[in-house]
């Protein structure tokens, strides 16, 4: 009996060309490669500054974009051979992901903005896969109209006006800390020194925002102003609009020419920018027995062209980042108490 491990591999069809390794990686490379180039060029002509014409948060850039990447790389891969709704599907959302890390490897997006809208720009990106696909399979030409769709943003790009759009949302969190109200306050007061250790469980210092170093609360030209420092010379003020010691603290923000040095942050959410701001932060405190109750009140506004999806994340991150500022202060309060 014959081994099957040494029975020969099955030939060719009689008259067919063998597929050579390169062909092969042709076929599986190259739709990718021109999904993620059309994306990139896309990216490169949306660099305007806010305001301006081709700035990159214009809804015919963040909507149409990923539809042109998923699109341009099914049409490529219709063109080499038959693909399968699964490949448009699946090869859509790839090509999005490699576009978005592609424009962070090349410095033009930063990595905050990068995680998050990796999902809305796939879901974009797959419509416009099974867009092409089903233009592909339904029409002799299918390049007319989506030569349409690469356009489209080009010319909706220098005629459409910044989001004006606003939507002001807040998050409210809680924890008891067994120390006194008077140590808590101090605590808010005076927080230097913070170790990375103390706070970078937080998702909003995870993606890219700089950790923050210290919080201290002073008096200077006739107001109380808390001024925030944090890593790569990042500084900002809070300044103070209601004030009842170990009672409550309301503050507003106030930014400076150099506080958010270049690339520090990623200039799509920098706090006050068109496009994203935290408008007011309180802090209150009730004694609990013989603890102490901390609620920190966080508001914030986001002016984007999809709101709908800008909201929940910031939310969500906010919501995030109080939980690990109150264990901060929930920790530094209880060690003041008990030393």
């Amino acid at each position: 009996m014959t081994d099957p491990q040494q029975q020969p591999a099955k030939a060719d069809p009689p008259g067919s060309t063998p597929i050579s390794g390169w062909e092969r990686n042709r076929k599986r490379l190259v739709p990718f490669a021109a999904g993620v180039g059309a994306g990139l060029a896309m990216r490169l002509a949306f660099r305007g500054q806010p305001g301006e014409a081709y700035a990159t948060m214009l809804g015919s850039f963040m909507y149409v974009a990923p539809m042109i990447v998923g699109a341009v790389t099914v049409y490529v891969a219709e063109r080499i051979e038959r693909r399968t709704w699964g490949y448009y599907v699946a090869a859509s959302f790839i090509a999005n992901t490699f576009f978005v890390l592609g424009a962070l490897l090349i410095l033009i997006e930063g990595l905050i903005c990068a995680i998050v809208i990796i999902p809305m720009f796939g879901a974009l990106a797959m419509l416009g896969g099974l867009i092409a696909g089903a233009l592909c399979r339904l029409l002799m030409k299918p390049e007319r109209p989506l030569y349409g769709l690469f356009l489209a943003p080009l010319v909706l790009g220098a005629v459409e006006p910044p989001p004006t759009a606003e939507r002001i949302n807040a998050v409210e969190r809680s924890v008891l800390i067994d120390a006194t109200p008077e140590r808590v306050w101090r605590t808010i007061q005076s927080a230097q020194d913070i170790r990375p250790h103390e706070v970078d469980s937080a998702w909003l210092y995870r993606i890219g925002i700089p950790l923050p170093l210290a919080g201290v609360t002073r008096e200077e030209r006739g107001e109380r102003v808390r001024t925030i420092r944090m890593g790569k010379s990042v500084y900002f003020d809070q300044v103070v609009t209601e004030w009842a010691p170990e009672r409550l603290m309301a503050v507003k923000y106030r930014y400076f020419a150099d506080s958010f040095p270049p690339y520090a942050m990623d200039e799509h959410v920098v706090l006050g920018g068109h496009y994203f701001d935290v408008n007011r932060t309180t802090y209150a405190l009730a004694p609990r027995g013989r603890r102490t109750e901390l609620t920190i009140r966080l508001e914030y506004r986001v002016r984007t062209p999809f709101n709908w999806y800008a909201d929940p994340f910031a939310y969500a991150l906010f919501a995030d980042f109080e939980r690990v500022i109150l264990e901060f202060y929930k920790r530094r309060s209880e060690a003041l108490e008990g030393g």
